[in-house]
């Protein structure tokens, strides 16, 4: 028997879908983003994992946006070797092992309480590696992170599943709490895209995803900038401009492709980055 699973909620199972992707992409001849810590979670846990049909599209957009923050996060650490690094909704992200940041950095990830419990157990933390088992909802979850050291927060998939409100007060209190840094995240633009693709796959996963969405998004890029005066945007990629998407399938490629000339296509998966 594997890890045991059952006391996850239905918010925090989501997690499992974008382990379940990379995973996936890590056993491929040519991954997008090589994540042996995924494999070995999905092995670890008793989980059905089959049952979410993960899908091609699935499989690459996680990967990629995983790469491209990943990216992000290590040329802050660069600049500064001594940053904290904030997860947001971390879930079995394995970010840490997969950037090996230096002993001076911090690595903060966090989640509900019953992911970071699960998260602990398949994913013990290293040297530097500390999991806050906190909603975002509650205004202490940031307390335990040192305040005086610029900061990298990133947020894979997170903001998705909070309200308006509370995407501006978790965005409020990382500006508030730290002197400097920058904020990473994938956006999806104006939900309308997802949406869709729930329909065409029906699968359990990707229904409860979209039932548990927050909020509807955003198309301006520097909508944030407009919630928080201290945010200043500095970035807008859209992931269909990665030269990884030539790791994609054919497919995939010529549909990647073909979505360059839209843009409400090119805003429904990108990584949006502001300094403050």
């Amino acid at each position: 028997m594997g890890i045991d699973t059952s006391g996850i909620t239905p918010e925090e199972e989501t997690a499992f879908l974008t382990l379940k992707a990379r995973a996936v992409n890590d056993g491929w001849q040519r991954p997008i983003l090589p994540d042996p810590g995924a494999t070995a979670a999905v092995a670890a846990i008793d989980y059905d994992f089959d049952a979410l049909g993960v899908i091609a599209p699935v499989v690459c957009q996680s990967s990629l946006r995983a790469k491209l923050l990943d990216d992000r996060v290590r040329r802050f650490i660069v600049k500064h070797p001594n940053a904290v690094v904030v997860d947001l909704g971390a879930g079995l992200d394995d970010g840490y092992r997969r950037i090996q940041p230096p002993p001076t950095v911090d690595w903060y990830s966090v989640d509900l309480p019953g992911m970071a419990r699960l998260r602990d157990e398949v994913m013990p933390p290293g040297t530097g590696e500390h999991t806050i088992g906190v909603s975002v909802n509650d205004p202490t979850w940031i307390e335990a992170i040192p305040s005086d050291r610029p900061a990298m927060v990133v947020a894979d998939g997170f903001f998705a599943f909070l309200t308006k409100e509370q995407i501006i007060a978790t965005m409020r209190a990382v500006t508030d709490h730290f002197p400097s840094g920058q904020l990473a995240f994938n956006d999806y633009g104006r939900m309308v895209v997802g949406v869709w693709i729930s329909k065409l796959f029906p699968q359990k996963m990707f229904k409860k995803v979209n039932q548990l969405r927050g909020f509807e998004g955003y198309d301006d890029p520097r909508t944030p900038e407009r919630w928080n005066p201290k945010l200043r945007f500095v970035e807008e990629f859209s992931l269909v401009d990665a030269p990884e998407v030539e790791l994609f399938p054919k497919w995939l490629q010529i549909s990647s492709r073909l979505a360059r000339y839209s843009p409400s296509m090119r805003r429904s998966a990108r990584i949006l980055r502001f300094e403050f």
